[in-house]
């Protein structure tokens, strides 16, 4: 008689640098870059760096931003890669305007969710249930709704008063409202230009001024979505698709159906966003509004590692980078260079310690010329303040690319019964 040797299967080995960042390390490392900051801020006389003001315009910035990102995280859980969001967007934006000045601008709210759940109807057929690659549907939904919204403001907005081809007429405000003594107190704390107290100030102070109710609800979504992704039962079974999709449907979980619930909400909350740009943060539909803002909203995303905290943190930092060039912002651009540079000091020093000698030399040098360019200039060009945005995004991708842990399944096509 023969005995079959089953080998016993090794253990998972996790992949290096993927560990997470556990989170008093995550708020140290916040207070940290607060108190260097604040040093820069007293150094440079750059006051505006964390002023109520900017801080405020940053947390409206950085709204639609996280709104995408919102969207591509339920869709990318699911293993549906959603390069579609930008798409998204616009479909909220127009339909959020197009109802916004027809019915009011909750109901503007409401067609803006629904436009873009439209969208991923679309991209949902095509990647779910026909296996289309998912990044050549995400595209196709970018061009198509680009195209038809353009369409179809030829024939609403362009003969309405105030309206033309590329332009809405204006639309009524959901309005604005402070928190009662606390917004005035921050900002007179703010404006007395004190060491890291007035910074804190400022920086609370920002997310209590001039809030929209929609801000309200879209900062509440972040931590609803983390709740029902990781401490329900539905919120399981959608991250098993992303996961193991072959083994979720093993365990009875229609995986179809919860990928087809997954992009559509990802496409409600773009919509959302697209329908805060044109109902909140301008009040008008404009041809072009979402500037790239659903791919930021993914590297936001991908930033924060595809999970809610992080996502929000990204978006925070990409909608801050873009505030500064609403607040006339070279005089602080320049500043944070020289905040740049100081970091870029700590980080040589941290692979030092990792013994990663190379890029350590590589930072170093990196962080010297900052200094000189800091040194040789008093403010930098207007264009690279509007580049900002953009830059930010290539460079906290590519030196967060290294901690990343994406959904093993994301992306990848899926057949029932595949697993048989």
């Amino acid at each position: 008689m023969t005995t079959a040797t089953i080998a016993k299967p090794k253990a998972q080995q996790p992949v290096k640098g993927s560990r997470r960042v556990s989170l008093p390390v995550l708020l140290l490392i916040i207070a940290g870059v607060l108190v260097l900051t604040s040093v820069v801020r007293l150094i440079t006389g750059a006051h505006g760096i964390t002023s109520t003001g900017q801080m405020s315009t940053a947390l409206r910035l950085a709204v639609p931003i996280g709104l995408a990102g919102l969207g591509g995280l339920w869709a990318e859980r699911s293993g549906v890669v959603n390069i579609g969001l930008e798409g998204m967007m616009i479909l909220g934006t127009w339909f959020g305007a197009w109802a916004g000045y027809q019915w009011g601008p909750w109901a503007g709210v409401a067609f803006g969710i629904i436009g873009g759940a439209l969208g991923a109807v679309l991209h949902a057929i095509a990647t779910v249930t026909f296996n289309v690659n998912h990044i050549v549907s995400g595209v196709a939904i970018n061009i198509l709704a680009l195209g038809t919204t353009r369409y179809l403001s030829k024939f609403t907005f362009e003969n309405a008063p105030q309206g033309s081809s590329k332009q809405s007429p204006p639309i009524d405000s959901l309005g604005t409202f402070d928190i009662p003594g606390l917004s005035s107190w921050l900002d007179t704390l703010n404006q007395k230009h004190w060491f890291l107290v007035s910074d804190v100030a400022g920086l609370i102070g920002g997310l209590v001024t001039d809030l929209s109710p929609l801000t309200v609800i879209a900062v509440a979504l972040i931590p609803v979505t983390w709740w029902v992704l990781w401490r329900t039962s539905f919120g399981l079974r959608l991250r098993s698709c992303g996961e193991n999709p072959v083994a979720a449907e093993s365990l009875g979980v229609n995986v179809y159906k919860y990928k087809y619930l997954a992009v559509i909400i990802s496409g409600g909350f773009a919509g959302l966003g697209g329908a805060f740009l044109s109902i909140v943060a301008s009040n008008v539909y404009l041809d072009g509004q979402t500037a790239g803002r659903g791919y930021i909203g993914l590297a936001a995303m991908i930033f924060g590692n595809w999970m809610p905290g992080g996502l929000a943190l990204g978006a925070g930092l990409f909608g801050y980078t873009d505030s500064l060039n609403l607040r006339g912002g070279t005089t602080n651009v320049h500043a944070l260079i020289l905040l740049l540079a100081i970091l870029l000091v700590f980080g040589a020093a941290y692979l030092v310690w990792k013994k990663k000698y190379v890029p350590a030399i590589v930072t170093a040098v990196i962080s010297a010329l900052m200094f000189v360019w800091y040194l040789d200039t008093h403010e930098v060009p207007k264009q690279l303040v509007t580049a900002t945005p953009y830059i930010v995004t290539l460079l906290v991708l590519s030196l967060s690319a290294q901690r990343l842990r994406m959904p093993k399944a994301d992306g990848m096509p899926y057949r029932k019964g595949q697993g048989k």
